[in-house]
């Protein structure tokens, strides 16, 4: 379980978005998983077996927030960062921004397979759907990807000098 946290942390930080908040979430997983290791069966995956937890622990989070208000102090409101003059850093923040933008489900998907490496059938098994489920939703997501980040590269206003 030990040899995971690092991978459950990458994947808590691309989902949440937030380090504190993915910490949380890490931590919430470890405490699961070492209250339930008896349900664990001896010879399964336990990299599928800890995402699963992490998947289900995250949807009932957002779950959660989705009933709350939506209210947050202005002087609350995160300071934007300045956009840095590298190739490299505007490519990756509009990366990043674009993967902001998908739907949570194609964003889980993009994140299981693409980051974490994951087989289709591992993340079907983490996200409880179907093999198809998965190549479809990755298929969508990457196209969807790949439109928005062509999009950003048209934003008047950016000029890129090489």
């Amino acid at each position: 379980m030990v040899a995971e946290i690092p991978r459950l942390r990458r994947y808590a930080i691309a989902l949440m978005r937030d380090r504190t908040q993915a910490d949380d979430l890490v931590h919430d997983v470890v405490l699961r998983a070492l209250d339930k290791l008896h349900l664990w069966r001896e010879g399964t995956n336990m990299r599928t077996w800890l995402f699963t937890i992490m998947h289900n622990l995250h949807a009932n989070e957002m779950r959660r927030r989705s009933r709350m208000l939506d209210v947050v102090p202005l002087d609350a409101a995160p300071q934007r960062a300045e956009a840095a003059g590298q190739d490299a850093a505007v490519e990756l923040s509009e990366l990043s921004s674009a993967l902001g933008d998908l739907t949570g489900l194609h964003r889980q998907v993009l994140l299981l397979v693409g980051l974490e490496g994951m087989t289709y059938a591992e993340a079907a098994s983490v996200l409880d759907v179907p093999v198809g489920t998965v190549m479809s939703r990755l298929s969508r997501a990457r196209e969807e990807l790949r439109k928005r980040i062509d999009e950003g590269a048209a934003v008047p206003g950016i000029r890129r000098v090489k």
